[in-house]
């Protein structure tokens, strides 16, 4: 917990944490996250630190100190960015770089193990379609996690077939949206972004529409009422 503590207030965030599924990810975060905190280089280089000389200057020992203590934090911000399960395995590792050679060696998988699972997120970004209660940007987002995956294990698809992708895999509604865009717009050319804001803007009319539907609807009720409540008291005054 003392480690923990000490990373968090050298960089002013919590690292990111390591579960074993999802290391990918986690490496690209906690190499960021230990440039910021300007430790990357002990876990890189794994320098060693000569010992100091007799009678060293005051500049000497503040630099032995700085590259001891720069070694240190590295550790202890490795050791506090894995789950309890996985420090018990590289608790007995001496430096941070043994302990990122280990973790890449243990998780990352070799090619084979990385082709499989990138061939399975294929197969899932193919199967996936949006959901009728599902908005545009939950769906956006779920295809942007399974690409950003597939990139992180090698395999880049690229702007088109992302657009493409989701283009396909919107409910009928959509349609009116997708035919407009592709008789003004090359699919081709258009970004992920401008396919995504296209169908929101579709999205947001028939919300809006919907809105006005159950006002409209309400107010022909709240007169309906006010009609019946008028004839029931004009029936009471003729009695």
């Amino acid at each position: 917990m003392e480690a923990s503590s000490t990373t968090i207030r050298l960089a002013g965030i919590s690292p990111p944490i390591l579960d074993g599924s999802n290391y990918h990810v986690w490496q690209v975060r906690m190499k960021a996250f230990l440039e910021g905190a300007d430790l990357w280089e002990a876990v890189e280089d794994d320098y060693v630190v000569p010992p100091l000389v007799a009678n060293p200057t005051a500049n000497q020992q503040k630099l032995y100190k700085e590259r001891v203590t720069r070694k240190a934090k590295a550790r202890s911000s490795l050791y506090a960015a894995v789950t309890p399960i996985i420090f018990n395995r590289i608790m007995s590792l001496e430096s941070a770089k043994d302990i990122w050679d280990f973790l890449k060696k243990e998780y990352e998988g070799n090619k084979k193990i990385k082709g499989m699972k990138a061939m399975n997120l294929k197969r899932e970004l193919e199967r996936v379609q949006m959901k009728e209660n599902e908005s545009v940007q939950e769906f956006a987002d779920k295809l942007l996690d399974l690409t950003n995956k597939l990139a992180l294990l090698g395999t880049d698809l690229g702007e088109e077939r992302l657009v493409e992708k989701l283009l396909c895999s919107v409910p009928e509604r959509f349609e009116a949206t997708i035919a407009s865009l592709e008789n003004t717009r090359e699919i081709s050319e258009m970004s992920f972004a401008e396919a995504v804001s296209a169908l929101q803007a579709q999205e947001q009319r028939r919300v809006l529409r919907r809105g006005d539907e159950l006002v409209e609807g309400a107010m022909q009720a709240r007169v309906k009422h006010g009609s019946g409540e008028k004839k029931k008291k004009g029936k009471q005054f003729g009695a």
